[in-house]
């Protein structure tokens, strides 16, 4: 499929470019400065068009009009006399409603898109888009998420007027998905107007708290619920303006005679992520714990792990090794302790599902005779 967008070079363009190429399609790019002849040639040739080109904050308020309003009536005429009954998605804006040049403009350019879809039976989305961020985002300029992600994460300031004002959100890759959704099973409804499904809602004060705990987890270690949803968006997208100098960071490290020990990761609802490293013939462990639980995995070297029955004393031991990918499971009521038994030193990941507590360790001494 050959797809044609416009505003390739902008925020939203170069994401869907990117997700275009992935899945094979050809994409023919129009992007600012380029001569209408060659706009022409490109509608020839599409299979579909996402209309993204847009001015919303110009120098010169006639830029409205060049770029929002003719740029898309060329584009109707391109289609008219090729005569291409092919999809077409133009990105507007929740300002479309309002009595502003902006809006205005907007507005314009989905009439004339309108009347172009009843001429010619074309399939139209028409997106009215909230706030739309993401990865490439300019900060500073129209999008409060991209200003807060890349201020908080190069160690600038913010500005938050009103910590209560509600911000409606898109994420860029929610947006692309509804976008490939639409060219590539045309809907058979009359129905212009779309929106992405998965918006959110999320204050001014609330959204400048999540970020700064993104920046804190390097010294916190603990990282929230990062998986879904809103969060894992903005997590996302955080990421993307890290200095390149802020892409790795250093690990407290505990030690004694036997190794060390290192807290990766912490969770406010699922535990910890750790390991440890024990030098040949020695030992960790000789405790149990009533509630606690752990998951071991030798990475390195070969362990032998002893279990305990704290009521019957019954013993019971395993060997695992780092080329035999074996997760360990200590459960309560069971003492353990693992020993190193080969020849180098011994490295074991380690998952708690709980926190450390110093006040409440849920850890017991024992003899593992």
């Amino acid at each position: 499929m050959k797809v044609l967008v416009t505003g390739a070079n902008g925020f939203l363009g170069k994401n869907l470019c990117f997700h275009l190429e992935a899945i094979n399609c050809e994409v023919l790019r129009f992007v600012r400065g380029e001569k209408l002849d060659f706009l022409e040639e490109c509608v020839s040739r599409a299979d579909a068009i996402i209309h993204l080109a847009g001015e919303n904050r110009p120098e010169n308020p006639s830029t409205f009009e060049v770029v929002n309003i003719d740029l898309t009536n060329k584009i109707c005429e391109f289609v008219s006399k090729f005569t291409k009954n092919i999809p077409i998605i133009f990105t507007s804006s929740i300002q479309a409603e309002l009595d502003n040049l902006y809006g205005l403009s907007k507005a314009s350019a989905e009439k004339s898109l309108i009347n172009l879809s009843k001429n010619l039976d074309i399939k139209l989305g028409i997106y009215r888009l909230p706030g739309v961020f993401g990865k490439w985002c300019k900060p500073n300029y129209n999008s409060v998420v991209a200003t807060f992600c890349y201020n908080i994460a190069n160690g600038l300031s913010i500005k938050i007027n009103d910590p209560s004002l509600i911000l409606k959100l898109v994420y860029v890759d929610d947006v692309i998905d509804s976008f490939l959704d639409f060219i590539n099973n045309p809907p058979v409804s009359s129905n212009l107007y779309y929106k992405i499904d998965k918006e959110y809602s999320i204050s001014l004060g609330e959204l400048a708290d999540q970020i700064r705990c993104f920046k804190n987890i390097k010294e916190s270690l603990f990282i929230d619920e990062v998986g879904f949803g809103l969060t894992r968006a903005l997590y996302s997208t955080y990421l993307s303006y890290l200095p390149e100098s802020e892409f790795s960071y250093i690990l407290p490290k505990y030690g004694d005679q036997r190794g060390k020990f290192v807290e990766i990761l912490k969770t406010e609802n699922s535990g910890q992520f750790s390991y440890f490293t024990l030098h040949p013939g020695l030992t960790r462990g000789y405790h149990y714990h009533h509630t606690k639980t752990e998951k071991f995995l030798v990475v390195y070297g070969k362990a032998r792990f002893k279990f305990k029955n704290i009521v019957t004393h019954e013993l019971y031991e395993l060997i695992t090794r780092d080329d035999k990918p074996e997760v360990v499971d200590t459960v309560p009521g069971w003492a353990h302790e693992i020993i190193n038994i080969g020849d180098t030193e011994l490295v074991v990941m380690l998952w708690a599902n709980e926190i450390y507590d110093h006040e409440n360790p849920d850890t017991y001494s024992i003899n593992m005779n």
